[in-house]
């Protein structure tokens, strides 16, 4: 009898001890029977099976933890290694011997550390020891933290390090390199031009603002504002590619022209500014040498690929503190400056004069016209659609603002969207614009929803929440049917009120659309902060896949797009403008497109048409989302 099979015999006739002497003797013969059938040949293949079970448990728990997409290691309360898997070896490029249990912490502090600096003396190991001693106490308090390394080869690794009941700690660390680039990416395109990789719009703002503020009593910088003469001849002689690559070049230009503490950005369209920082500007004189200077080098041919362009620009120039305080103010002196040098010839610079204001009575004339339009039925809204590229079917239209002058014509909503918010008009003409909306919208099957600007001026005036409630209750559209976009500036004001409209524009039904992401004021931030329903990729990228930043613009827009997916959130690419961009786009992850590519803004009178040409498109077999 095998040994296991002796004890298993003995316990059951220990068992039987308290039984009469009659009734052991009457179980002596099933002892025998026992004997020549011991139980334990059962015993041992259900014991091999256990073993087998948990042979086969380890390797599963083995193969799972070498198959995480993260790190993990865990150590014991005496700072002991119990278990890493096979990323987190891969993650530090640790030796085969320092990922055995047992390992010290030490031992891979000194490893890690001699590795990315290649420090490995006393003192560094004498920081090492406490930096331990730090990192074991915090565990000790019960305290789960994080931290980012920045390792030599390039990785960006965040490690979680959380305590174990009894003692020890479990640490994941993941590999965030792309996640990091992604967003600094994003960071940038946020605060630069995409197109000429120069200082944006926010950027300087935030400049002259600091600029401003540190201003000495005896110090005067210089605001130059730069308008290229005759670019809209160049776009449309030679094409949107070659305007393109003029401003880039004039971006350049500038940037040759400046000093070392200048700021040159991009404010828009064909127009720049120069910051002259405060320690070169004494005189009047100085300011007129950079402008010379900044002119001289716009006028040089450009080199466009091999064609030569000339081009000249008018400059406004404006003082602080002498022509204004605030930013504000002196960007309105440089602009009238600006208008003064454009009417006197062009290719040339001016200084403000108060005077010159007086000159200004076409903006003003036009604001004043402007006072009549919604009264006059002046104002008209044309839609354009949104397409949805997993149904292939429109999805919304987005209604845009037109102004049929009686004098100058249709005039595009840039030149007096502006005056609007200026003079506060824009309150009443966004409440016309969500009711004519709304009524249009009825009048569209149920499945296509209304999508409609908002200033940010709507949320410091007015009541923006009781006028979507009455252009509802007037046109009887469902809220969910209405798509509300604003713009990240919008949240830059007052954001307490600002969030708390949106949150109860949403509890109403709308939704909500983060317009122009990527641009201007765009931040990550704000996709946290605030539960969009949808975030619209600016144009620009979009336009930037038919030049030579087409790799860059795709992993942009992939990325925008897959953080969207991330957050439940649909992504739409705006200024589709032709069958490639939409195949790319729509490849990169994007729910929605939109652009003259499916059909310019329409009025609403034409809204059937603009649907059944959308539906051929999208039907057309070259097309596949």
């Amino acid at each position: 009898m095998p040994t296991d099979a002796k004890k298993t015999a003995k316990q059951h006739s220990g068992v039987s001890r308290s039984q009469k002497p009659s009734d052991r003797r009457s179980q002596k013969k099933p002892a025998k029977a026992t004997r020549r059938r011991p139980p334990a040949k059962t015993q041992l293949p259900a014991a091999a099976n256990d073993g087998d079970r948990i042979a086969q448990l380890n390797r599963c728990l083995e193969l799972a933890l070498n198959n995480m997409a993260r790190g993990l290691s865990m150590f014991d309360a005496n700072q002991r290694l119990i278990v890493c898997n096979r990323m987190y070896e891969e993650l530090y490029d640790l030796p085969q011997h320092l990922t055995r249990p047992g390992t010290t912490l030490a031992e891979l502090v000194r490893n890690h550390v001699k590795r990315e600096t290649g420090l490995d003396n006393p003192q560094e190991r004498k920081k090492q020891r406490a930096w331990i001693e730090r990192h074991v106490a915090a565990l000790a308090r019960g305290e789960t933290f994080t931290h980012t390394q920045h390792l030599k080869s390039g990785r960006i690794v965040l490690v979680t390090n959380k305590p174990l009941e009894g003692g020890g700690w479990v640490d994941i660390q993941e590999d965030i390199t792309e996640r990091r680039q992604a967003e600094q990416k994003i960071h940038w395109l946020a605060r630069h031009d995409p197109l000429t990789e120069i200082a944006n719009r926010l950027q300087f703002h935030e400049a002259l603002d600091e600029a401003l503020r540190n201003l000495a009593p005896s110090q005067t910088l210089a605001l130059h504002w730069i308008d290229l003469d005759g670019f809209k001849t160049v776009n449309d002689t030679l094409g949107h590619p070659v305007g393109d690559a003029l401003l880039k070049s004039v971006a350049k230009s500038l940037k040759r022209a400046v000093r070392k503490n200048d700021i040159v950005a991009r404010l828009g369209g064909d127009e720049f500014a120069v910051l002259q920082s405060a320690s070169r500007v004494v005189r009047k004189a100085d300011a007129e040498r950079m402008a010379q200077r900044l002119l001289k080098e716009i006028c040089k041919p450009h080199d466009l690929g091999g064609q030569q362009v000339s081009c000249s620009a008018s400059i406004g120039i404006a003082f602080a503190p002498l022509h204004g305080q605030t930013a504000e103010q002196l960007l309105k002196a440089a602009d009238l400056a600006l208008y003064k040098a454009k009417a006197g010839g062009k290719g040339i610079a001016f200084f403000y004069d108060p005077d010159i204001a007086d000159d200004a009575n076409s903006r003003y004339e036009l604001q004043s016209d402007l006072r009549g339009a919604l009264d006059q039925n002046q104002l008209e809204l044309y839609y354009q659609p949104l397409v949805d590229t997993e149904n292939r079917d429109v999805i919304a239209f987005e209604a845009l603002l037109r102004w049929h002058h009686p004098l100058r014509g249709m005039i595009a909503p840039a030149d007096f969207i502006p005056i609007a918010e200026e003079t506060g008009l824009i309150v009443e003409i966004g409440e016309w614009a969500l009711i004519r909306a709304c009524q249009e919208a009825v009048k569209w099957p149920d499945t296509i929803r209304v999508s409609v600007n908002l200033s940010p001026i709507q949320f410091e005036r007015g009541n923006l929440y009781q006028a979507v409630v009455n252009a509802l209750r007037i046109s009887g559209l469902a809220p969910h049917r209405l798509e509300l976009e604003i713009t990240e500036g919008v949240l830059l004001r007052d954001e307490i009120n600002t969030r708390a409209i949106l949150h109860n524009l949403r509890t109403l039904g709308a939704r909500i659309a983060l317009d122009d992401f990527g641009t201007a004021y765009a931040s990550l931030s704000y996709l946290r902060s605030f539960p969009f329903d949808k975030i619209k990729i600016d144009r620009s990228f979009v336009r930037d896949l038919d030049v030579g930043k087409r790799k860059d613009c795709e992993a942009i827009i992939q990325a925008v797009a897959g953080l969207g997916k991330q957050m439940q959130i649909s992504t739409v690419a705006e200024g589709i403008e032709t069958l490639d961009q939409a195949q790319t786009v729509t490849a990169a992850g994007c729910n929605e497109l939109q652009g003259f590519y499916f059909s310019h803004p329409v009025p609403g009178s034409d809204v059937d048409k603009v649907l059944a040409l959308c539906r051929s498109k999208l039907d057309q077999r070259q097309y596949s989302p």
